[in-house]
Parts: C-alpha cells; structure tokens; sequence
C-alpha cells in the first residue's frame, strides 16, 4: 500500500549572533562564556568587586563580543547590566524560566555555555526595561510603595497597643493615622489622660460628639503598652519624612520629562487619593504624557503614575496592544491542543503595573459609566477575579491607545454600552432566526 508522503521542511536556524557570549549570574562570583574559538579558556569566573567587573568588560572586548545574554537573578544583575552597557555592549536581560535547560545542564558553567549558544542562534529575547529617565521615575516611585508599606505596618503597630491598653478609639474614628488620631496619639504620649480634652483635638468633620470620644479614651494606660505605642508613632513619623523627601525626588524627574507645560483641562472632580503626593500630580503627568489618563474611569493619580513609572512613554516597544496586554499578563492563555482549549487563564506574573490596573477595575463596581456597565455586565457573565481582569484589560488598551495616537478618553457613559450590549444581542438573534427560516417580530411595548 502506498503511503502518502509529509512535505518536510528544513530547520533554517542560522548564526544571527555570532559574536555573543552568555553570563551566569551569581552573588559572589559571575561565570562567562565566549565563542570557543576567541579563547584557549572560552569559560571563565569572576568575582563581583567592580575591578572584576572592568575585568570582565576588558576580557569581552578584547574576544571580540558585541552581544551579552544573562538571567535576570535577584538584583545581582543590575551593577553588570549597567556597566556593560555604558561600555557599549548590546546586553539582553532573559527570564530564566523562558531558558530551558537540557537534561544534564545544571552547573554554573554549563548554564553560562547554554546561554552563549542559544544567543548565538537569536533563540533568547530580551525581558522590557524602560528608558533610563522612566528608569529612575521607576526606581523612586517603588521606594515609594515601600514606604507606605512600612507606614502601614506602623499603624497596625499603634492600633496593636490602643487594644492592648483598651483605647476603643477607632469606634469613633476609623483612620488613627489621619490629622485627628495623630493628634490625640501625639497628646497621650506627651502625657494627657484627660479624655474631654483629648477629644478637643477632633476635626469638626468628625461626628461623634465629645463624650463619646472621652469614653473611648479610658484604659489602663500601662508603660510598656505607652512605650510600644510611641515607638510606633516615632516611626510613623519618620516614614512620613522619608515619603516627602521620596515625592520631592519624583516630582524633580517627571519635571524632567515633560513633553509640555500647558494643564490638562478640567474633568470630573474627584477626591484627593489617600496616598497620593502633596504636589499637583495631575498636571505633572499630563505634562510628561501629553494625555490626562485620570480621565478613565477608576485610574486615579497613583493608578497612573504606576503604570507610567513601569511602562514609560515608549509605547513603540510594544507593536500592538495585544502585546502590550501579554506583557501585562491580562490576556487570556492559548492553552490549546488537538484543537481543544485546555485552559485559557492568564500567565502569572509580578507585574506592579498590572496590578495597578487591577484594582482600578475593582473600583468601577458603582461607576456610572461605559466601563462600569462593562465591569458589571463581566460580573454577571463569569467570577469576580476574571471579571476584575477582563476590566483591567480593557483599561490596559485605553491606556495603550492613548500613549500611542495621543488623543483623550471621553467616556459616553452607562445607557450608550447597555444600548450597544441590546443591539449586538438583537443581531445576534436576528441572525439565529434567520438560519432557521424565522423572524423576529417586536412586540407592542418594544415598538
């Protein structure tokens, strides 16, 4: 019986990088492979001092590479990343799950060795990393995030103590780390006990009347529980400090990145968000962007100043929005076999500025607008994590489209999506009917 012959293709795998050599990052020492007919010794090991690190971009130059390959290990990769480059090396940052390694090829030299061949024949891409201005935007607006987490630590510290001493202030006032909690905190631990006159310290915002404070205010006020109490709010404030001088520095780098000095036009007004800068930073990031992104419903001033401190304004990195969506991990999986979707959930990354989006989508769960009907509409169609995903995908593309053309969001609101929803779902319809020799007739009420 003759058997039908496949087409067969051949493997075009060519030498694109020919002068490339691959390096193994280590915290102590880094091991380096160069093409084996540049060296009688193609692998070598240094140490991590910076005269090493000299000695490693000497030994490279001399071997003739223009191309380096590493993994992205720790923070250990960062002072060698930054010296090849500024030595004119062509220097690929690669995932190191995105390496896989062969059977046998677990050891530092062969790793190194796995990296220069697969680099040679262009098998590796390189992971994104900004500009070197959004770099440093990047670096502060992350020293940033770890301020205020360590400030929150703080505050479960002094709510900790107020428990422990029986204080019921946050009865009555939900925020201890707003201007009336620390202001009564700082009167406690300077020495007042009285509990009226501590409670004519409130703000007048505050409901609860003088008594009730008072009353919230009588415990056992036991030293160490004091002790633990100032120590906290000593370091509360200390966070406080570091985040002004954090938000000076940021907002001297995105003065150096504007593209403009007009101010974005009035929109809807909103309330200052919680943790965001004392400076205007609306106007600074309409300045650097050339785009209000505050205009989108649920991204508000530090929604945005995450995504544009991770992402830059660079949005040529990405060729289309589905790419800059794969990039973010919001897009669904391609899990697919036999024809068959196995599974189609989303890749697991770290991404700040995915998560960013993320909770800006949770926060279009009362929003009047086209994007919340959609945010709703995905709730009621699939769970709320996949709902709160398919919303922050959808912003991810706003923002992409916005970076790219330059043209502003203008939302037109809830009833034009539920009217778009109604006539996509009655031409669906239309279409079914027609398939099986029906039609559809509006009843009275409908026309």
């Amino acid at each position: 019986m003759a058997q039908r012959k496949r087409p067969t293709t051949q493997s075009a795998i060519s030498l694109t990088h020919p002068n490339a050599a691959g390096i193994d990052i280590g915290s102590a020492s880094h091991f380096v492979a160069v093409p084996p007919d540049r060296d009688d010794e193609p692998v070598r090991e240094f140490a991590c001092f910076t005269a090493d690190l000299h000695s490693l971009s000497d030994w490279l130059d001399a071997c003739g590479v223009d191309t380096v390959a590493m993994e992205s290990t720790g923070v250990y990769w960062i002072p060698l990343y930054e010296l090849l480059e500024s030595r004119g090396f062509t220097v690929l940052l690669v995932n190191a799950r995105h390496v896989k390694n062969v059977s046998g090829r677990k050891s530092d030299v062969l790793d190194c060795q796995w990296l220069q061949q697969l680099m040679s024949y262009g098998l590796l891409h390189a992971a994104f990393r900004p500009a070197e201005q959004v770099y440093v935007l990047r670096s502060l607006c992350r020293q940033r995030t770890m301020l205020l987490r360590s400030q929150g630590r703080f505050v479960q510290h002094m709510q900790k103590a107020l428990t422990q001493m029986n204080i019921q202030l946050a009865n009555f006032i939900s925020d201890v780390a707003g201007e009336t909690g620390q202001k009564i905190l700082h009167a406690i631990v300077a020495g007042e006990r009285n509990g009226l006159m501590l409670a004519k310290l409130k703000n007048s915002r505050i409901r609860a009347s003088d008594d009730e404070i008072a009353k919230s205010l009588q415990g056992n006020w036991r030293a160490e529980h004091l002790f633990a109490l100032k120590q906290a709010l000593d370091a509360f404030d200390f966070c406080s400090t570091q985040l002004a001088e954090c938000d000076a520095q940021i907002q001297t780098q995105l003065q150096a990145l504007h593209v403009r000095e007009d101010e974005p036009a009035k929109g809807k007004k909103r309330g200052r968000a919680r943790n965001a800068p004392k400076f205007d930073l609306r106007t600074q990031l309409f300045q650097m962007c050339g785009v209000d992104l505050t205009r989108i419903d649920g991204i508000d001033v530090t929604t945005a100043l995450v995504v544009v401190s991770e992402v830059g304004l660079d949005m040529g990195k990405f060729p289309s929005d589905k790419h800059f969506a794969s990039w973010l991990g919001l897009c669904p999986g391609t899990k697919i076999t036999g024809g068959k979707v196995m599974s189609g959930k989303t890749t697991r990354c770290a991404n700040r500025a995915a998560q960013a989006l993320r909770l800006a989508a949770a926060a279009l769960r009362s929003s009047q607008s086209a994007l919340g009907a959609y945010y709703r509409r995905m709730c009621a169609r699939m769970d709320k994590p996949k709902a709160v995903t398919a919303a922050a995908h959808k912003l991810a593309r706003l923002i992409y489209a916005m970076l790219t053309h330059g043209q502003e969001y203008t939302d037109r609101g809830q009833d034009y999506f539920e009217e778009r929803y109604r006539q996509r779902v009655l031409h669906n319809l239309a279409q079914k009917a027609k398939a099986m020799d029906m039609q559809l007739v509006p009843s009275d009420s409908t026309a």
